[in-house]
């Protein structure tokens, strides 16, 4: 039996070579990235259905019971089991980190040539449906980006495609992933040209375009033609609530940047916690207890959104304990800001705890609440006449666009989502003034800063996209002669025959870097026999002008040379052990080769 199967194996294997062969004669490579961006786009499609689908399930399952005007201590449970549920799976089946998924997506394209683990398929759509449909307080936008992200990689892997080709095909899975789960092609695109940072060019302009399409025809294919979130603009947006807009912008600015901050505070705290079931413990109690008094934290919480949008206000103190006061304005604002302060400290208790799930969702959540009690709040103290659900549908993609760095995304899903295109004036004046107020306190995203603080991070910037694409290995030379200070100029004479190279890394105890000796500065000695037994290295060695450390950006590397003006650094490692050399000509060289290979039309 295992000999038919090792046969078939490799005639599958044979057959699979010639089909590559014949691809390569037959099909140009931009019409092969076009089909596979379609075939994308479909798989994309259908996980991102298969993803909503586990969550409706799931969530209208355990919730079935609930009474909609009173406390339901089924809260107190039923997220706590998700996350615990999530960790168990994430630990002993995934074996894996599939947290954070867009940051991955991110660490993939700048430092692992965009490749993507082939579990990375499939594993962020079970774990994220368990972790969203048991209450965890996240959305699904992160995991399915991670999911199309990773059917990009391993389908252009399979056909043994370039990592610049690979890198356009990871943009095609998260695009895909954004355009299906919200029927947002639009905003797929984008998503992939502002947040994943891919540059827009000929070569991956079509790709994106047809994958964000197919995902979406897909979505509406099977789930019919409906916005996401319906929205009727009852009252038109006049030229004297412009101020109110820019008003709104600032608001939402500083709103985006608490949403950024307390969400890193939180994470930090989390990873102070060894024990994995101890942040189990803490990160489910907390969302327990934050679900049960505020109940519209469950989950995506998409059903509270439409309620505003839809001008049902009390609604949202439905299924908890201030169900009784649903027609008294200062608990409904109390309520509601309560939910705008409160939602960072959920998410990241249920992504700190082992939930998986992404920052889409809490953001759009935030961003509709705190829209809505501006105007809201407005309207009842200074008796003004604000549309409350046209500033909710504002504020969405205010605080959308100052969380993840995106302004046009925010804009375009926005409307996208709910068919507020009537609206694209102030949507536009919101979203600029947030993002614009954000990025004075903030200048990375919440998925970048963390890249970015090492140097990891891959950006629309040419010259540190293609330092970050540069790996330290690939540069480092090592056919240097070593000598040692204890010894005479005449084995030094010896060791410059040697060597094909005019420096010489000085070790000492445990080949540890102790300086170099530079064959134009000891070129007046070396030629004379009567110093060869008197003089040593330690006597005419001298000390670099800097070193640099394996594990820094290439950023820091070129920041090193020109601060010194040097054209060699030594090498060492976090002990001082020497490595190596780096040059600044060989860095220049495969600057140009990386430059050339990833700017290819």
């Amino acid at each position: 039996m295992t000999t038919v199967f090792n046969t078939t194996g490799k005639r599958l294997n044979e057959f699979f070579m010639r089909l590559l062969e014949w691809r390569e004669k037959h099909i140009k490579e931009k019409t092969f990235v076009s089909i596979l961006a379609l075939m994308v786009g479909l798989f994309a499609g259908f996980a991102a259905l298969v993803l909503k689908w586990l969550i409706h399930c799931i969530s209208s399952v355990l919730t079935a019971s609930l009474a909609i005007n009173g406390v339901n201590y089924l809260y107190l449970l039923l997220p706590l089991a998700g996350i615990f549920i999530t960790s168990v799976f994430v630990r002993y089946v995934v074996r894996d980190n599939i947290s954070h998924g867009v940051t991955r997506v991110l660490y993939a394209i700048s430092q692992n040539k965009s490749r993507l683990k082939r579990h990375n398929m499939y594993t962020s759509v079970i774990a994220s449906s368990i972790t969203i449909g048991f209450g965890g307080s996240v959305g699904a936008e992160g995991p399915i980006v991670y999911t199309g992200a990773a059917i990009g990689s391993n389908l252009g892997r399979l056909f043994r495609l370039s990592p610049r080709i690979l890198m356009i095909l990871v943009g095609c899975g998260a695009a895909a992933g954004i355009a299906g789960i919200f029927k947002a092609p639009i905003a797929g695109m984008l998503f992939t040209l502002e947040v994943l940072m891919i540059d827009l060019t000929t070569v991956s302009v079509m790709p994106l375009l047809i994958a964000s399409i197919t995902a979406a025809t897909v979505a509406y294919a099977f789930t019919g033609y409906d916005v996401e979130f319906f929205f009727v603009q009852s009252e038109p947006f006049l030229t004297w609530k412009i101020p109110y807009a820019i008003m709104l912008g600032l608001f939402l600015g500083f709103v985006s940047l608490y949403f950024t901050r307390s969400m890193n505070m939180m994470e930090t705290m989390f990873r102070r916690f060894d024990s994995p079931w101890a942040r189990v413990a803490i990160g489910g109690s907390i969302l327990a207890m934050l679900v049960f008094f505020f109940p519209p934290l469950y989950g995506e919480g998409y059903s509270s959104i439409m309620d505003l949008l839809d001008g049902n206000t009390g609604s949202i103190v439905n299924n908890s304990m201030f169900y009784a006061d649903r027609d008294n304005p200062w608990w409904i604002m109390g309520f509601i800001l309560a939910l705008v302060l409160l939602k960072t400290f959920a998410t990241s208790a249920t992504n700190g705890g082992g939930g998986v799930g992404g920052t889409f969702a809490p953001s759009l959540f935030v961003g509709c609440m705190a829209g809505f009690l501006f105007a809201y709040g407005l309207n009842y103290v200074f008796g003004l006449e604000l549309s409350a659900k046209n500033f909710a549908l504002m504020g969405m993609a205010g605080v959308m666009s100052g969380v993840m760095h995106a302004p046009l995304m925010g804009i375009f899903l926005t409307a996208e989502l709910t068919g507020g295109y009537d609206l694209f004036l102030p949507l536009l004046i919101v979203s600029t003034i947030s993002y614009g107020t954000i990025k004075f306190f903030e200048p990375y995203s919440i998925y970048t800063m963390r890249l970015a603080h090492d140097g990891k991070l891959l950006t629309h910037h040419k010259d540190k996209a293609v330092l970050t694409l540069l790996k330290m290995d690939s540069v480092i030379e090592t056919d240097f002669v070593t000598v040692t200070t204890d010894m005479n100029l005449k084995e030094m004479v010896g060791a410059i025959s040697r060597s094909s190279r005019n420096l010489f890394p000085v070790l000492g105890n445990d080949n540890r870097l102790v300086g170099v000796v530079i064959l134009d500065e000891i070129r007046n000695i070396m030629f004379r026999p009567d110093l060869y037994r008197r003089m040593f290295v330690s006597q005419f060695m001298s000390m670099p002008p800097a070193r640099v450390e394996l594990g820094q950006s290439m950023e820091q590397v070129m920041k090193t040379f020109d601060n010194t003006g040097a054209w060699n650094l030594p090498v060492v490692d976090a002990d001082g052990h020497y490595v190596g050399f780096v040059s600044k000509s060989k860095i220049f060289n495969s600057y140009r080769r990386v430059l050339r290979h990833y700017s290819e039309d």
